[in-house]
């Protein structure tokens, strides 16, 4: 299945609105597109005219489609200015483009068979798995979905059963190429057998009375000419395709004479942000030009592996990613919809489980969080100070002699003012490491600085940022020195000056 080209790196300009509270099992009544978004995301200078958008389809009981994805996605192509879709590749990806704010979305077999085989896009990952990983996006959100249909996975009566299977996936709309294979090489079929597969995907759609937005797309451009890039766009709308793409166009000029084919065809641009041909333009000028959407194919996928290979690089170094880096849990469980999915659970809550309290443990298996069904009220945790025995035999725990000195924590901000001066004994350290996870000499300087600030994440940045100094060493080397001794003494990211000393 080919990847969606030729795209721009520009950043979306989004216009946002006030979130409603999200429904974590979105009915079948969602409203509409014009509902949820006062205004699409659009970088509009002006009006469009009129898109040819084929009406929706009744079903078989002679009922419009008023909520399907397809109405939504053509109400929102109705909307002026181009349209900006992300593509993503799977239910977390598709969630974090509709948080966004953007009113649609795009797959792409390049991304999706990289995120759920780890195979290149060569015809490896099946139409079943691209079916199935279709229907987990498109249930994720409420915004409409165009999937990557690729060839149709075959002639003609494949691309119906291609077609079939994306209507009951969901999605709003299914793109379908002319390649000889999809994700092969830039071998095309001949112009009568790829009108072939737009008519069967056409209708199958009317068979199974959808109103699916087919989006047709060739790339004779670059294996054939640019004249016969056009002479099949102009068969594809004749055949009866929704939406027009033309692969690898090169110059501005060839998209504008691209546009010119049936302008009132909405058109689509493909902005392959690494690697591509076809010039990086921001939204304004691809409106322009006169396209109506514009997809961006390798934006999430390609952030997420290099962000990826960061992380895996800091932990292989004895570090953890920068929190800057990452989202905190809380804010993972917010995207997720754990308070959407609490709040529902008490609905169906029973006398039972009223009386049992409902039990929910961390990621990490730590503190339970008790909450009352009827009362709401919770237990607050108990948080119990283990204050380590002192072992006399120094010979066993040489760490052990320093429980007669203090350690003191003094910071002073970058205004000159104190923040913090404070002692604890240098001892309770080691009983603290004991019944710390990891690596002791990593965890006493954590644990100090979490003790101390009262502030996990802040520890965590001043702990990183010393690169995991073995503060255990430092301080049994000082056990035995007469009087105080600094131990640490630098600044932090906000310019505030820390210093520790064993006194």
């Amino acid at each position: 299945m080919a990847t969606l080209s030729s795209y721009t790196s520009s950043p979306p300009r989004i216009l946002h609105r006030q979130q409603s509270k999200p429904i974590l099992f979105p009915p079948d009544s969602t409203p509409s597109i014009r509902q949820l978004y006062t205004k699409p995301i659009s970088v509009s200078r002006r009006s469009r005219g009129a898109i040819n958008a084929t009406a929706a389809a009744s079903d078989t009981s002679g009922n419009s489609n008023a909520s399907s994805p397809a109405k939504k996605l053509r109400e929102i192509m109705q909307s002026p200015g181009v349209l900006q879709g992300p593509c993503c590749f799977d239910a977390l990806s598709a969630k974090l483009v509709e948080r966004a704010g953007f009113p649609y979305c795009l797959t792409t077999g390049f991304s999706i068979s990289a995120a759920r085989v780890g195979l290149p896009d060569k015809g490896l990952i099946s139409y079943g798995e691209m079916v199935d990983q279709g229907q987990q996006i498109t249930q994720a959100v409420s915004i409409p979905v165009i999937g990557d249909g690729g060839n149709g996975f075959g002639n003609a009566m494949n691309v119906k059963r291609t077609v079939k299977g994306y209507i009951k996936a969901g999605f709003a709309g299914i793109i379908i190429n002319d390649q000889v294979s999809s994700g092969g090489g830039r071998g095309v079929v001949s112009r009568e057998e790829a009108v072939m597969r737009v008519k069967a995907a056409v209708d199958t759609r009317r068979e199974c009375g959808s109103d699916i937005v087919i989006v047709a797309q060739t790339d004779s451009r670059e294996v054939i000419s640019l004249e016969e890039s056009f002479s099949r766009a102009r068969a594809f709308t004749d055949a009866g395709a929704d939406v027009l793409s033309v692969d690898s166009l090169v110059s501005r000029e060839e998209m504008k004479s691209f546009c010119n084919v049936y302008p009132l065809v909405p058109k689509l641009a493909n902005m392959l942000e690494t690697g591509g041909k076809i010039p990086m333009l921001n939204p304004l000028e691809i409106e322009e030009i006169g396209y109506k959407l514009v997809a961006y194919p390798l934006s999430l996928i390609g952030v997420s592996i290099r962000a990826m290979q960061d992380a895996l690089l800091a932990i292989k170094g004895g570090r953890i990613p920068p929190p800057g880096s990452m989202p905190s849990l809380e804010e993972i469980e917010e995207i997720l919809g754990y308070d959407t999915y609490r709040e529902e659970e008490k609905r169906y809550a029973t006398s039972s489980s009223s009386d049992r309290g409902s039990s929910r443990r961390s990621v990490y298996g730590g503190n339970q969080r008790v909450v009352q069904d009827d009362s709401e009220q919770r237990v607050d945790p108990v948080v119990e100070v283990m204050i380590p025995e002192v072992v006399s035999n120094e010979s066993r725990n040489p760490f052990s002699r320093i429980w007669s000195r203090s350690l003191r924590i003094k910071i002073i901000g970058r205004d000159g003012i104190e923040k913090l001066d404070v002692r604890i004994p240098a001892g309770f350290l080691e009983g603290v490491t004991n019944i710390v996870p990891g690596n002791s000499k990593s965890s006493s300087l954590f644990c100090l600085f979490s003790f101390c600030l009262g502030d996990n994440d802040r520890a965590w940045g001043l702990f990183v940022a010393l690169g995991g100094v073995n503060l255990k060493q430092l301080m049994d080397d000082a056990a035995d020195e007469v009087g105080g001794k600094l131990l640490l003494d630098f600044k932090d990211t906000a310019g505030d000056r820390i210093q520790v000393f064993l006194e």
